[in-house]
């Protein structure tokens, strides 16, 4: 099952470079500071499931996500449209190939003979947080523009599981 899972994330390929490199302004949003956050939502990270599955924010509205994750397994909270976390799957299958992400967290270290920055293999695109099991992070964003937008986590298989979620943005 988990390999047709991988198999169909590597079907859904797209180029990597419509991906924003991480000094980039993405088309609905920047990141901002917590202390700019007019407001916060809590967000929790199960094995295959986001709590609550939709978010509505307003154009311009600078929002604080706390995410927990109450689950088993490594998760991503990810802010973007389909095809950006369809690109973003293929760079997530090359860090679990690589042996950089297990299903439970990052290898920091262990990774002996392996220059991941030379293979652009790093997980900071301003848009995105891991959260291992039974730990909470933080990403606070400010939406500018009125899209479809979704959260999601792009780890291998989670997508294509049902870990995806909607923001309607009004403006």
């Amino acid at each position: 099952m988990f390999a047709r899972l991988i198999a169909a994330a590597v079907l859904l390929g797209v180029s990597l470079s419509s991906l924003a490199s991480p000094g980039e302004h993405f088309a609905f949003g920047h990141p901002a500071k917590a202390d700019q956050a007019t407001r916060t939502l809590e967000l929790t990270l199960g094995d295959m499931y986001f709590e609550p599955k939709s978010l509505a924010v307003k154009e311009g509205e600078t929002v604080r996500f706390v995410l927990v994750n109450k689950g088993q397994l490594l998760h991503e909270f990810n802010l973007g449209d389909a095809a950006m976390h369809a690109a973003h799957q293929q760079e997530m299958l090359k860090m679990v190939a690589s042996g950089m992400l297990t299903s439970t967290g990052m290898k920091h270290d262990g990774m002996a003979g392996m220059d991941h920055g030379a293979m652009g293999m790093k997980h900071d695109d301003p848009n995105s947080v891991l959260v291992e099991p039974g730990k909470t992070a933080e990403l606070t964003w400010t939406f500018t523009k009125a899209t479809d937008l979704e959260f999601a986590c792009n780890i291998p298989g989670h997508y294509q599981a049902g870990m995806v979620g909607k923001i309607a943005i009004a403006d």
